[in-house]
């Protein structure tokens, strides 16, 4: 697939002369095409390892490259007032991996199943140690199976804020939902991780407020 006009050795050239924020090349690519290749320079390993984590290295390739086409075709109508460019091209990255919600629930119930251990499941701490699992790019057996059985949205917010590292207002912008959102849907994945995982229940006085989930 290719991934951007005239890509090859003068994107490289590009990227190397080019510096400034991701909204600033953004704005120099829409007379410069080829300034465009410093944002695939930027991020995407980045939006390749995420794609990998939840849909497996066979197609996280191409969707990459997806992602920046898309990009690429909509950058006249990327906001100039955010100077960096990730949330944006993980929500792209996101709503790709929605059309394949079933392969990636498959993929991770096949992981569950192939690396049960004999004891059933692992001891889990809280569920920011699970997040940092996620973070470090690990899914054990019974992780793979919890994540599988989390409603779509709550699989969203969580992997895009744990794999991706983006903050509440960030995978707001990404997901394209209100940043009480984001907190309400993170909030409930990582009780229901905790719950499938036998972690203990927190205490009301150590709970975060639940929020109003918008949709």
């Amino acid at each position: 697939m290719t991934l951007l006009p005239s890509a090859g050795a003068a994107f490289a050239h590009a990227a190397d002369a080019i510096g400034g924020s991701d909204g600033s090349v953004i704005e120099r690519s829409w007379e410069t095409p080829d300034a465009f290749a410093v944002i695939f320079d930027r991020h995407a390993d980045d939006i390749h390892r995420y794609i990998a984590r939840r849909l497996g290295s066979d197609i996280a390739d191409d969707l990459m490259a997806e992602t920046f086409v898309i990009a690429f075709q909509r950058r006249r109508r990327y906001d100039l007032s955010y100077a960096h460019a990730r949330p944006w091209l993980y929500g792209i990255a996101t709503n790709l991996i929605r059309r394949h919600r079933r392969e990636e629930a498959r993929r991770l119930r096949a992981l569950s199943r192939m690396a049960a251990l004999p004891q059933g499941r692992e001891d889990s701490g809280p569920e920011d140690a699970v997040t940092d699992k996620l973070g470090a790019g690990g899914t054990d057996g019974a992780l793979a199976g919890a994540l599988a059985e989390l409603p779509a949205r709550y699989r969203d917010v969580l992997l895009v804020t744990a794999c991706g590292e983006l903050d509440y207002e960030e995978a707001a912008r990404a997901l394209g939902i209100p940043v009480g959102t984001v907190r309400s849907r993170l909030h409930r994945a990582r009780t229901r991780l905790r719950r499938a995982l036998g972690g203990p229940e927190r205490t009301p006085s150590t709970a975060p407020q639940k929020e109003t989930d918008h949709g």
